[in-house]
């Protein structure tokens, strides 16, 4: 199977982030996230698919999030997104806080070959509050924020333990002299492998363990039955990485930060 821009942007567009604990405004042409106080974001459009001129679709998403409050609104600009939609987002005073782009690998014929880490590394899925409680700590190191509530952790450990089994995902923590040093997850949907939060503590950068938690959700995707693995990647952090063990970026998906009052 050959990937194609049209059949990555498609599976990119259909990948809608709506966590279990964010309040979701949707409607037929938009979503809108409010997002806990323990994410580093508040605000955020993960969808949109307005049917009319596309001034009046922006302003309408515009006023309904202006109801939630913060003075920002998060927007990412899709490969798949209506034509002209960054040039409306900047001319309503937006600009890219994050370069983000979506990159995608064939996952017909096995997984690619990655080298392996130059560290002792040992991964464990987090189907135990232990473990979930080391990939939040992770997360926070690379993404910011703080640590769920404790309830929340566990209730995440519930799922993926739940989750695994099924074929349907879950999350991997990569130790290192026993200290969780990064973490990623996985969800498969339709044959797609979606790969989220991938992520290294600063200590353990540059030794691959960013590779081996990408072979093991790799590996976990191939193994139920997963064609194609699809990243939303920081295109200077993690995207290079991907690029070089067989990923190809299909586009720039840039979020804008996009002032409301």
């Amino acid at each position: 199977m050959s990937l194609s821009t049209t059949d990555v942007a498609a599976a990119g567009s259909a990948w809608v982030w709506k966590p279990d604990d964010a309040e979701v405004v949707e409607t037929a042409e938009y979503t809108i996230l409010r997002l806990p106080e323990h994410v580093a974001f508040d605000l955020s459009v993960v969808s949109f698919t307005p049917t009319g001129p596309l001034p009046a679709a922006v302003d309408a998403v515009l006023d309904r999030a202006r109801a939630f409050g913060p003075p920002i609104l998060d927007w990412q600009v899709l490969v798949g997104s209506p034509a002209g939609l960054a040039a409306e987002l900047a001319a309503r005073g937006g600009r890219v806080k994050l370069g983000l782009e979506l990159l995608a690998a064939d996952l017909s014929g096995g997984t690619p070959p990655l080298r392996p880490p130059t560290v002792d590394v040992s991964l464990r899925w987090a189907t135990d509050l232990a473990t979930a409680r080391d990939a939040a700590a992770v997360e926070v190191t690379g993404f910011g924020g703080a640590l769920p509530p404790e309830e929340r952790i566990e209730a995440t450990a519930a799922k993926v333990a739940k989750a695994l089994p099924a074929g349907e995902g879950g999350t991997v923590v990569a130790y290192v002299d026993g200290e969780p040093a990064g973490c990623g997850g996985v969800s498969i949907v339709d044959g797609v492998a979606r790969l989220t939060g991938g992520v290294v503590a600063p200590p353990w950068r540059g030794q691959g363990v960013y590779r081996a938690v990408l072979a093991a959700r790799l590996s976990y995707a191939a193994t139920h039955g997963a064609t194609m693995a699809l990243v939303k990647a920081n295109s200077t952090t993690s995207g290079p990485i991907l690029r070089r063990t067989g990923f190809t970026a299909f586009g720039p998906e840039p979020v804008y930060a996009v002032p409301l009052h």
